[in-house]
């Protein structure tokens, strides 16, 4: 992708104020040519901010086997029983791990017809609404979620994904994931006072070291896109170096450069241990916060280059992925 021709303070000042909006998008069917004389139909789940057609990520033959299981176990237990709000909700997570992204909004959408109360169904229909580009109908979910829930005590969210998870790392709850959610939905439509008090209202459903700094994380972001740049350092004093993360590494390390206790160039070192999945969604979580790091110290052209580097790597389901693809529409926007 060529980089982007513009001077670097109005960058700088543009990528903190600018409000933008952005595009919804659904999937298609495309013909692809694979040689002279074949062609097949292929459809994309999403197209990106930037126009890009987005297809569903190919997966390691391992992990494809897991995922695979996995979703065929949920639809087994949707069968025996398919008016279970909770075996709708594991079709719908099963699907979105695959990359299936419409059909799991299908499912959750078709479950939300028979159980319109359901905080749940909104919740999951909402992120997958974040990951194909459509950030109106995710904040219109979310905000059904959340009125939904008021008043309701804590529900305790699993994890989802079929991979082994650390046995301490400790489960999330429906309130967590709905208000950390409705907050970058906020932020990726470039409304960060929305998404400011999204995050403050999440922060009140954090129960571990690891929902703090993945929400601090993003609140950090926002108030500094806001020029609150004081309240953003105050929610700095409490990130210690010592601090348990089991399952949010990214976020710390984001947090901890932010501090100075990390240099920039460190966060881009990832294990070569790392399957090609791992290293691709750490480029694009961690690469997203060292882009921040170089705006906020006046380097645009530093900035813009690592978010044009995400993007053109492949995890593209990624938040930070999205949000820099949503930046870089916002610049488009205004060549």
């Amino acid at each position: 992708m060529p980089h982007l021709l513009l001077k670097n303070v109005f960058v700088y000042l543009f990528l903190l104020a600018f409000i933008g909006c952005t595009s919804e998008t659904s999937t298609e069917t495309v013909v692809v040519t694979t040689d002279s004389t074949t062609t097949e139909t292929k459809s994309y789940e999403a197209v990106s901010l930037l126009g890009d057609t987005l297809y569903a990520m190919d997966l390691s033959p391992e992990r494809q086997a897991q995922y695979d299981s996995a979703l065929q176990a949920a639809q087994q237990e949707y069968e025996q029983l398919p008016d279970s709000v909770d075996n709708i909700v594991w079709v719908g997570r099963r699907l979105g791990y695959l990359s299936r992204y419409q059909d799991a909004i299908d499912t959750f959408t078709e479950g939300i017809k028979k159980f319109p109360d359901s905080p749940e169904l909104y919740r999951h229909r909402g992120h997958r609404y974040i990951t194909t580009r459509q950030f109106d109908k995710a904040i219109a979910d979310l905000q059904k979620s959340v009125e939904l829930l008021e008043n309701q005590p804590i529900i305790i969210e699993p994890d989802g994904i079929p991979i082994p998870v650390p046995p301490e790392q400790e489960p999330t709850s429906l309130q967590f994931n709905v208000f950390y959610h409705l907050g970058l939905a906020h932020y990726l439509k470039g409304d960060y006072g929305k998404a400011a008090e999204a995050y403050q209202q999440c922060l009140e459903y954090c129960d571990d070291s690891d929902e703090v700094v993945a929400t601090v994380d993003w609140l950090y972001m926002t108030y500094r896109r806001l020029g609150e740049d004081e309240v953003a350092e105050r929610l700095l004093a409490d990130v210690e170096q010592e601090m348990n993360i089991v399952a949010n590494e990214g976020y710390f390390e984001r947090l901890l450069m932010y501090k100075g206790m990390l240099e920039p160039d460190s966060l881009l070192q990832i294990p070569e241990t790392a399957s090609p999945d791992d290293r691709a969604l750490q480029l694009a979580t961690k690469g997203y916060g060292v882009a921040n790091y170089y705006l906020n110290q006046g380097d645009s052209t530093g900035g813009v280059e690592m978010m044009e580097d995400i993007v053109d790597g492949r995890y593209w389901a990624a938040f930070g992925y999205i949000a820099a693809e949503a930046d870089l529409a916002r610049l488009k926007e205004v060549e």
